[in-house]
C-alpha cells in the first residue's frame, strides 16, 4: 500500500469548507467524516482533513494559529499543466477563495495559488523538467 499523506486543517465554519473544497473537485470520504471533522480526498494518496477548531485543539497543545493574519503552513499541490493550475486556481476564486498573488513563471516551473476563506495558502505548480536547469 502506498503511502498517504492526511492534512489537517482547523476551519471556523465545517459546511462552508466542505463547499468550498468540494467546489475544487475533492470528494468527501464519509468513514473519515462527522460532526467535528471530515476527510475530503485531493488524491489517492493525498486527504484532508478539515477540523472544527475546537475539535483541532484536542490533538495540540499549542494555541491555533489565524491563518488570516499569521502563515501556519504552505502547502503545495502540482498539477499536469498550466492550464489545469490556473482551471484550479479559478475554481477556488468562484467558491469564495482568494488569490493572493499573481502567477509566476520560473521558466521550468510555473506557479500559481489560492487562499480557501480560513485563510489557508495553497501554491499549485507544473513543473517542465525539460526546461529545468541541470543540478
Amino acid at each position: 500500500m502506498p503511502q498517504q499523506i492526511y492534512i489537517n486543517l482547523p476551519v471556523k465554519d465545517l459546511a462552508r469548507a466542505r463547499a468550498f473544497y468540494s467546489a475544487l473537485g475533492f470528494t468527501l470520504n464519509p468513514q473519515f467524516s462527522n460532526d467535528d471533522a471530515i476527510c475530503m480526498v485531493v488524491s489517492d494518496t493525498i486527504h484532508l482533513m478539515l477540523l472544527t477548531e475546537p475539535f483541532f485543539a484536542g490533538f495540540t497543545g499549542k494555541p491555533i494559529a489565524d491563518a488570516t493574519k499569521t502563515t501556519e503552513v504552505l502547502l503545495c499541490l502540482s498539477r499536469d499543466s498550466r492550464a489545469a493550475v490556473d482551471e484550479l486556481v479559478a475554481k477556488a476564486r468562484a467558491a469564495g477563495g482568494a488569490v493572493p498573488r499573481p502567477p509566476q513563471d520560473y521558466g521550468f516551473m510555473y506557479g500559481h495559488g489560492f487562499e480557501d476563506p480560513d485563510g489557508h495558502i495553497w501554491e499549485l505548480s507544473f513543473m517542465d523538467m525539460s526546461a529545468a536547469p541541470p543540478h
